[in-house]
């Protein structure tokens, strides 16, 4: 993963204030998915709509549907963490969790493509509980103050997820499977 520092311009400030606000977010859970799939289509991945209007560092994130079996792709906000990247699930503060949080539930095993990303990269989603959630959500607010508002509206707690990759694919496969397998006693 490169290097990846905030530094909005006053016009992307402004749209992160505005799509903080609940009748952009509203409008946005519903329409944003495909403005920047467009976006991605036209750019041949390299950039989306909400990555040129925000500066927020975005992703796609290729899980596997929890009841399908099938590839499900969504961009989101990837927050680098080292050589880590947190997700949160705020859904634009809807009640219910975004599906691609179930998804990870049921196969854990990701890959991540995106303008920071060299190349597709193999990760595990691990679902972050305690301090470790407390030290990632304070991270994703200080980058994004919206998730504030979606937690207050949201009506739940929020998911907040964290993508690690081991040295090479072979490592990702091993803890995905030791992940997998029953407790032996």
């Amino acid at each position: 993963m490169t290097s990846w520092h905030d530094a909005p311009n006053t016009g992307q400030r402004a749209v992160r204030r505005l799509i903080a606000a609940r009748p952009v977010t509203w409008l946005l859970a519903r329409a944003m998915h495909r403005i920047d799939g467009a976006a991605l289509r036209l750019s041949g991945g390299r950039t989306t709509a909400s990555t040129l209007f925000t500066g927020l560092p975005l992703i796609t994130l290729t899980t596997t549907g929890a009841k399908s079996g099938q590839p499900r792709r969504v961009p989101l906000v990837g927050i680098p963490d080292g050589e880590r990247l947190i997700l949160i699930a705020s859904n634009w503060g809807q009640a219910r969790h975004p599906a691609w949080l179930h998804n990870i539930r049921a196969h854990p095993q990701v890959t991540v493509t995106g303008r920071d990303v060299a190349a597709e990269r193999l990760y595990v989603a691990r679902e972050l509980t305690g301090d470790e959630r407390a030290a990632a959500w304070a991270r994703a607010v200080a980058l994004y103050p919206g998730y504030q508002g979606y937690a207050a509206r949201a009506g739940r707690e929020i998911g907040v997820v964290v993508l690690e990759t081991g040295e090479d694919v072979s490592d990702v496969a091993t803890l995905v499977k030791a992940a997998e397998e029953p407790e032996r006693g």
